[in-house]
């Protein structure tokens, strides 16, 4: 496979070729063993299913694993859960689907018996607080959970923990990781941190927002602040006050106000040297696979990310990517097939002004969520996003597989043509929600030896095309990869169905 690479806001092949990623979340977070003392992990991800994602689109794969699964006692490594790991990603190289790996957390970790995931038991500094099992949704640990803020409180302090700084486990801990998977040659990267959460000053985010959101007026003053949040996160009552919140710009307005500058000083003074720490890690390993950038927990409700850019040794990271997630606040309830577009909208505008700050691509690391699966009413707020991340040109991993999803109605969205490998440099792309038909617009400098590639996913009634062209079938399925040769100047691929 060739070898990934990134030029400016572009994903580029070794043969020069503009590239774009569509793929999904491979991720096992694992479950508590019966006695609760200890995570299970199965990574029950087997070739059949590496088949099925190949003919439905999918060239890139986000594959999860935990620093946990990684390394459950402080200083030796579980070689069993990365032969495991090592599997998965030597069946995307089979069958020409990239990977990169995520190092996930929710809850930063610990706990057996809550959503927790990520870190291990000896890595939980909690100050003698108790991790809690969540009883509305499972993100509520980080607005008041004492034992996951003095976890994190720790962390980005780089307190010793098991005789060393605790961040020095951590890069340890993901030297070895690279060692292990840098010879592969479906590998696109490594996502340094999912969804880093501040800890305590994240909880005092979360209480800002709930005062922003009083002092704006939006509902009386005398309201109990801790009644709305409920109110906020029962299904009887969710829609009376989340619908308060779709207008973007007053959005975004709200949530900025109540977290912006404690964000901002958790981007530059505690997380970019974090990352730039592991990242420097990894390149004494390998200079192989782009590195993966993501923003802090809260930026994904629209505040602005303030992270500079990845260096290491002092100089800028020449292989960095920016990996943006974004939900609407619905996400993880039923509700979720009532998501607002434009609230939606608000977080991916934001996102594109971090890519455009930073000067690199980007691949939408985790979007879509559950809770409209059975319904096609929530299709429409994925067409809106899917459309968005076309007309950015971004990549994205959905999140994220399960074992039903191949039957569910968002197949009919995520399963679709796009463009794969393209000889220039992309003007646009398109599809019509109207008819189906695709469109594909690119310059091409000068010859290239191999040809535009797109993915089409039903065979096409008629294919437009100002050069030669072939349809070739995806592992004997019923989808193709049209390759399009041509030479210089501006080209414009029409698919008709």
């Amino acid at each position: 496979m060739e070898r990934i690479f990134t030029k400016g806001e572009r994903f580029v092949d070794e043969s020069g070729r503009q590239r774009i990623f569509n793929g999904i979340n491979l991720c096992d977070k694992g479950y508590a063993n019966e006695e609760k003392t200890d995570k299970v992990y199965e990574l029950d991800f087997d070739e059949n299913l590496i088949v099925n994602l190949k003919k439905r689109g999918v060239n890139l794969v986000r594959l999860g694993l935990t620093w946990d699964g990684v390394e459950p006692e402080a200083g030796k490594y579980d070689e069993d859960y990365l032969d495991r790991v090592q599997k998965v990603a030597d069946l995307c190289e089979k069958h020409g689907i990239y990977f990169y790996l995520d190092m996930h957390q929710d809850l930063y970790g610990g706990a057996t018996d809550t959503p927790a995931d990520g870190a291990p038991m000896w890595a939980c500094m909690t100050d003698g607080h108790e991790f809690k099992p969540t009883k509305f949704v499972w993100a509520e640990g980080y607005f008041w959970g004492k034992a996951i803020h003095s976890c994190f409180d720790h962390f980005w302090a780089n307190d010793v923990c098991c005789g060393k700084p605790i961040q020095e486990h951590f890069c340890e801990m993901w030297k070895h990781v690279a060692e292990r998977f840098k010879d592969n040659t479906a590998l696109f990267g490594f996502d340094i941190l999912n969804e880093p959460f501040p800890g305590s000053s994240g909880g005092k985010v979360f209480r800002k927002l709930i005062g922003s959101v009083v002092r704006a007026g939006m509902f009386d003053r005398r309201v109990n602040r801790i009644r709305l949040v409920k109110d906020a996160l029962k299904a009887e009552t969710r829609h009376s006050v989340l619908d308060q919140f779709e207008d973007p710009e007053f959005f975004s307005t709200i949530v900025t106000r109540a977290g912006g500058k404690i964000i901002e000083d958790f981007d530059k003074n505690y997380y970019s040297p974090f990352i730039n720490r592991v990242a420097e890690a990894i390149r004494e390993v390998t200079d192989k696979g782009i590195i993966i950038m993501e923003n802090c927990y809260y930026s994904n409700t629209s505040i602005p990310c303030s992270t500079p850019a990845v260096t290491v040794k002092g100089a800028r990271e020449p292989q960095l990517c920016f990996a943006p997630h974004g939900y609407d606040l619905m996400v993880d309830t039923p509700d979720y097939k009532y998501a607002s577009n434009s609230r939606t909208g608000a977080i991916f505008d934001e996102h594109l002004r971090t890519q455009k700050r930073l000067n690199v691509p980007v691949i939408v690391g985790e979007w879509g969520g559950s809770g409209g699966n059975e319904d096609k009413t929530w299709l429409n707020h994925i067409n809106f996003l899917l459309d968005k991340f076309d007309s950015n040109q971004w990549g994205q991993t959905y999140w994220c597989y399960t074992p039903d999803i191949f039957d569910t109605v968002v197949m009919e969205s995520l399963v679709r043509t796009v463009p794969v490998a393209v000889s220039g440099t992309i003007d646009s792309y398109k599809t019509d929600r109207g008819t189906g038909s695709f469109v594909l617009k690119y310059t091409q400098g000068y010859d290239f030896k191999e040809p535009t590639e797109i993915f089409v996913h039903k065979k096409p009634a008629r294919v437009e095309a100002d050069g030669e062209y072939t349809l070739e079938p995806v592992e004997d399925g019923e989808s193709f990869i049209l390759k399009v040769k041509t030479g210089t100047g501006k080209h414009k691929v029409v698919i008709s169905f």
